[in-house]
């Protein structure tokens, strides 16, 4: 490497740190308040969406290189809107359900706001799984190619599991044609996640298996997207912790919800699945700083 890229180099990772910062704390705080102010979504969601664009565009530049995660985002919004937009015109993977115009402009018929989502929360899952697996340089060498796509969608379905029900069931942003078991959401819904979030995660990592170099030197390069992904832990909870009347919604199934039943039971899956994930990753983390 030249003096001069070394130079460049660490002009990013001096400039690079502190924005992660800043976009991680704008994540927590546009998340938590969407929560306890009862911000229309298209509002709320829009900002913890945007800083978490921006949030893995930085972190996954200083891993990847600019190219190799702009190819993340192309992948993960071609792939995500293709299989949405497949499922609300056939039936699969996802279910048979449509979008209504409550989180704004879309990309054919799904929402632009859904595909920030797919790639905010999916580069955080992603490093998660890197963490777990104790992938320390992003190159997946090995058996982790497979293993790290596999682990990242598990990770993305169980944030699905949180949300689902209360953003369709509850909210209306999207309409399940015939309900579903899960408060009013599908089984297939889950798997047809796994699938969509498996294949382009899968297809990035044949590519990151292939780059060579060592990533950015930023300070607190773990701690970073696991600060950013407690806000995905805490908003199932507090929406629990916030709900004080009992109400109930019926789905277009005619199946009658409890609105206190479906944030208690995705508080929980949130405890039980989302949580021990950031937890391996953070003891994880740990570890290896410690070694």
């Amino acid at each position: 490497m030249s003096a001069l890229q070394t130079t460049h180099r660490a002009f990013d990772a001096q400039w690079i740190s502190p924005a992660l910062w800043v976009l991680a704390a704008a994540s927590i705080c546009s998340h938590v308040a969407a929560v306890l102010l009862h911000l229309p979504q298209a509002v709320g969601g829009a900002m913890f969406a945007v800083s978490l664009l921006l949030f893995g565009l930085l972190h996954g530049a200083s891993t990847y290189g600019w190219r190799g995660i702009l190819l993340f985002i192309v992948i993960c919004l071609g792939i995500s809107n293709a299989f949405e937009n497949l499922s609300i015109l056939t039936g699969f993977p996802f279910g048979s359900y449509h979008y209504s115009d409550a989180i704004g402009p879309k990309l054919f018929l799904v929402p632009l706001l859904i595909g920030l989502a797919y790639f905010g929360v999916g580069y955080l899952s992603w490093t998660l799984a890197r963490a777990i697996l104790g992938d320390g340089s992003g190159r997946l060498r090995g058996a982790l190619v497979v293993a790290t796509p596999v682990i990242a969608s598990f990770i993305m379905v169980s944030w699905d599991l949180t949300i689902d029900p209360m953003m369709s069931t509850i909210n209306g942003n999207w309409i399940w044609h015939h309900g579903g078991s899960y408060f009013g959401v599908p089984f297939v819904n889950f798997l047809g996640w796994y699938l969509t979030v498996y294949v382009f995660y899968q297809i990035f990592a044949l590519y990151a298996r292939r780059l060579d170099g060592p990533r950015l030197n930023i300070a607190g390069y773990w701690i970073k997207p696991l600060f950013a992904y407690t806000s995905i832990i805490a908003a199932p909870i507090l929406s629990l912790l916030l709900d004080t009347h009992a109400a109930a919604v019926t789905d277009p199934s005619g199946a009658v919800w409890q609105l206190h039943d479906v944030r208690a039971v995705t508080a929980l899956v949130g405890l039980f699945t989302v949580l021990p994930f950031w937890l391996l990753a953070v003891l994880r983390s740990v570890a290896r700083v410690g070694e």
